[in-house]
């Protein structure tokens, strides 16, 4: 699986849209993942948010659920 093919098609969204989108779809139902370092997300994060820092995406997507939107922060 292509790392493309799981964040095909990409649209921005402010942070507005993602509490809107959040709020209307039950948890579970798309993957947050947070892509900063582990420092950053320890200090703050959203709750039930999927930690996996930007450099180790490449090597992690497959923990990715291909079926689920994903919103990434």
């Amino acid at each position: 699986m292509k790392i493309k093919s799981i964040f095909a098609p990409v649209r921005n969204m402010t942070a507005d849209e993602v509490s809107a989108y959040m709020e209307k779809h039950r948890e579970g139902s798309y993957t947050l993942l947070d892509v900063r370092q582990e420092r950053e997300y320890t200090k703050a994060r959203i709750p039930g948010a999927k930690l996996i820092p930007l450099p180790e995406l490449t090597d992690r997507f497959g923990e990715l659920d291909p079926r689920k939107p994903v919103i990434v922060y």
